[in-house]
C-alpha cells in the first residue's frame, strides 16, 4: 500500500519536510516512490505538485493526517472530486 507522508529533511532545530509517495513498510527517511511536494513549517511555505498527488490518490494512496490537512488547505480534494465527476 502507498501512503502520502512527510519525509524529514534539513538540519537540527530547522526541519523542513518533503511530501512523498512511499510504501507503508518503508521507514520515514526510506526510499520514496516520488516526491510530490514540500512543506516548511517555520516559514509556513508549501509547494504541491497537484497532478502527481491526484494521480496517487486516484490509484488508492492514503494521505497521513498532516498531509491530508495540507492538501485540504490547498483544495486538492475539490480537484479530485471534479476529476471523478468528469470520468463518470
Amino acid at each position: 500500500m502507498v501512503k502520502l507522508r512527510l519525509k524529514r529533511c534539513g538540519r537540527k532545530q530547522r526541519a523542513v519536510y518533503r511530501i512523498v509517495a512511499i510504501d507503508v513498510r518503508s521507514r520515514r527517511e526510506g526510499r520514496d516512490l516520488q516526491k510530490v511536494g514540500f512543506y516548511d513549517p517555520i516559514k509556513n511555505q508549501t509547494y504541491l505538485n497537484v497532478p502527481a498527488i491526484l494521480y496517487f490518490l486516484e490509484k488508492g494512496a492514503q494521505p497521513t493526517g498532516t498531509v491530508y490537512d495540507i492538501s485540504k488547505k490547498a483544495e486538492v480534494f475539490t480537484e479530485l472530486r471534479s476529476n471523478q465527476m468528469k470520468f463518470n
